[in-house]
């Protein structure tokens, strides 16, 4: 049982560490990742419970459906929903990148409780696998709501702000859809899931690189504003 526990958290807990130590500014308070973390383990079983009922009750079934509507759909708006209704009004969420540390905190609060789930189901053999697949793209589709999220948070354009709300769920809800659907109609599904992977890789780090430079501009921003009140009132 230790060794199912280590295997099912440890690929998370790298994952998170990863995108944490990449915060270029101010690293977020370990509680607040942990809260995070722990609000997408609890999403787990509200989730699997959801699924189980259209499995067995046959609801919208087929490979499109159950990727997009019951895998991808289910569990990517729950995810937004912590991440917009509840992580969004933390104090210490205070610069663009720190959606992405959240996003990846709730992802893989979820992915990591599933895992193991899996792990205890399927064996301990099949944790290498998993870390590469299931975990690692949670974490990516994590990133990438993350990153629309403190972008959105942070934006003085109405518009754009909206818009960046709307990427934060759509764009990890056809990746992840994507995803499931490689998995679940291709009989070589390791011939598209490879370059899928190197594609979601890609992107999740060009977001990465984009919102530290949102973060640069926000500080930088603060920083002429402080400068300001300071010469007004002197």
């Amino acid at each position: 049982m230790l060794v199912i526990l280590s295997a099912g958290i440890a690929p998370g807990l790298a994952l998170l560490s990863y995108f944490y130590l990449k915060d270029q500014y101010e690293f977020e308070p370990i509680k607040s990742v942990f809260k995070a973390f722990l609000f997408g383990a609890f999403l787990t079983f509200p989730i699997m419970f959801i699924q189980h009922v259209l499995m067995t009750e046959n609801v919208l079934q087929g490979n499109i459906f159950n990727a997009f509507i019951n895998i991808s759909l289910l569990e990517e708006f729950f995810k937004w929903f912590i991440l917009y209704f509840v992580v969004y009004q933390f104090g210490e969420f205070n610069e663009p990148y720190d959606g992405i540390v959240y996003g990846a905190s709730v992802s893989l609060g979820f992915a990591t409780v599933e895992n193991i789930l899996y792990l205890f189901a399927d064996g301990v053999w099949t944790a290498f696998g998993r870390a590469l697949l299931p975990v690692s793209s949670h974490a990516l589709f994590g990133v990438l709501m993350g990153y629309y999220l403190g972008k959105a948070k942070f934006s003085i354009d109405n518009l754009k702000k909206k818009q960046a709300l709307i990427y934060s769920f759509a764009i990890p809800l056809i990746l992840h859809g994507s995803y499931d659907y490689i998995l679940l109609s291709k009989t070589k599904w390791i011939y598209y899931m490879i370059p899928f992977m190197l594609f979601l890789w890609w992107l999740a780090l060009k977001k990465v690189k984009h919102a530290h430079i949102l973060s640069k501009n926000h500080h930088e921003l603060i920083t002429e504003n402080n400068n300001s009140t300071i010469d007004t009132i002197g």
